[in-house]
Formats: C-alpha cells, structure tokens, sequence
C-alpha cells in the first residue's frame, strides 16, 4: 500500500532533522583547533613580530620619499621569516638587521641562531628585539629573559643594544589591560633591568598612535632611550613625546626579500656607532 505524499515528506524532514543534530552534536565533542597568526582569531602565543599591530591597526599611507640626509637600509626578522636570504639581502644594500629573540617569559626564536648569526656572517651589524607583554609577566622579568636568551650585548662593533618592542597587542586588548601609569611603570622596569644588565640603553620600538592611546604619551625615555618608529607612510609623522628626532624608522612590511624593511636615520658610521656605544 503506497503511503500519502504527506507522510513520506513528513519522515523525510524527520530523517533530515536527525542527520542534522547528529552532525552538530559530534562538532561540539571535536577538540578546537589551535588558531594561527593567519586566522582571524586571536594569534598563538609567540608569533608576534615587528610591526604587525601597526599594519592591522594603521594600515599604509604610502612610501618613503626622497630625501637628502643620509640614511641607511635595515631589515627585521622573525619566525614568520624562517631561514633568510642573508647574502641576497647584504647585496640590495641591507647594511644591519634586529631579529626576534625573544616574548614574554617562555617563547625563543627557533630561527634565532641562523638569523642572527647569519646577518652577522653576511657583514651585517645586527642585534635582537624582545617582543613585550605586560600581561604576560613584570619588565624586569621580560628583561632578564630577553638578555639570557640572545638579547644581551658586546662592544665588538657589530652588535647594536637590544630593542623593546612595545606595540598593539595581537593576543588581545590593545593595551594590554593596563593604564597609561601602569604602561610607563611596565616599560621602564624593562628598560631599567636592561641597562643593568648590559650596560646599555635599549632603543623602544613602537608606533605613535599606540604610544599616546596606551601611555598618555609619557615623555620621560627620549632622553636616553633611542627610538624606533613604526609609520608605513612617505614620512615618519609626528614622533611621541620626548623624542625629538627618531634613531630608526620601520617604513614599510612589503620589501623585497623579507617584508619588513628600515631605514636608519643616518650613514653607516652612525650605526657602527650606535653599536659601539
């Protein structure tokens, strides 16, 4: 006996229903997927490099414009960079570099050793960068780390003082839960703890806007610590408060060999300075 057309649609939508929630139900038991720095989630603890919370936050303006002081051609690297092309960046003019060593109290660069000693080997002078993240752990504790794990210095000519690099936090809230007071306090226990241990000033590395949202553009390193702007346009723009010029300036994260390309504000003999002391 044939059944009604209604009954057979009606066991139809019922199967359907039934294949449907069974398919959510093993969804939900499916362990979740560790999120990557592609994914448009919050990124994976230790994939943070230079300048990626000013392109996503300040996007680019434009490129460098022609200038008659004397400037020289730098790169920064990270992870996201694997093995680099040293000898093919050392002939496009690259004349120093900063690699990430280190973020936070736990994460090191397993590409450290071919980056920084490659540079190096290339007749670059280079040096590290230590990704900060006041949420994570005290500035002196990030110091510490940062110099026992690659960031600390020699007065060989070739080696620069290490880099804080303190910008828009990929993990979360912009500044990292903490009031401008708490900011500046973070930032110079870093700073502090550095100097203590190195005998050097590090330079800060960041971008104007996240300087005046997160610090309330506190004015007090410019006398000592040199600056690092991060400003993808045909000028560095403003600078923060204290500084009242910059030291380097990461200009775009589109260049050729590795994206993130600087210029030093100033001829070579300025940066063997700089790493000279």
């Amino acid at each position: 006996m044939r059944r009604p057309i209604a009954v057979a649609q009606s066991h139809s939508r019922l199967l359907t229903s039934g294949v449907l929630l069974a398919a959510q139900s093993l969804l939900l038991t499916l362990p979740a997927l560790p999120a990557s720095a592609d994914d448009s989630g919050p990124a994976v603890r230790g994939s943070a490099h230079m300048g990626a919370g000013v392109l996503a936050h300040e996007g680019v303006q434009g490129r460098p414009t022609g200038t008659r002081v004397a400037q020289t051609e730098g790169v920064d690297v990270s992870s996201h960079q694997g093995n680099v092309a040293w000898s093919t960046l050392w002939k496009s003019g690259v004349k120093w570099a900063y690699v990430k060593a280190t973020e936070g109290t736990s994460y090191r660069n397993p590409y450290f050793a071919q980056q920084y000693g490659g540079s190096y080997d290339a007749g670059m002078i280079r040096g590290a960068y230590h990704f900060g993240t006041p949420d994570t752990a005290g500035g002196a504790a990030q110091a510490d780390y940062f110099v026992d794990h690659g960031g600390a210095w020699s007065k060989d000519g070739r080696t620069l003082p290490g880099v804080l690099d303190i910008e828009y936090n990929p993990y979360g809230a912009t500044c990292y839960g903490r009031t401008s007071s708490q900011m500046v306090s973070w930032i110079r226990d870093f700073l502090n703890r550095y100097k203590q241990r190195t005998g050097r000033h590090a330079t800060v590395y960041t971008s104007t806007n996240w300087w005046k949202q997160c610090t309330g553009n506190y004015s007090g390193f410019g006398a000592s610590n040199p600056l690092w702007i991060a400003r993808y346009a045909s000028t560095v723009g403003p600078l923060p408060a204290g500084w009242g010029f910059h030291t380097m300036w990461q200009y775009t994260s589109t260049g050729p060999t590795v994206g993130d390309h600087d210029k030093f504000n100033g001829a070579l003999d300025r940066v063997k300075a700089l790493a000279n002391g």
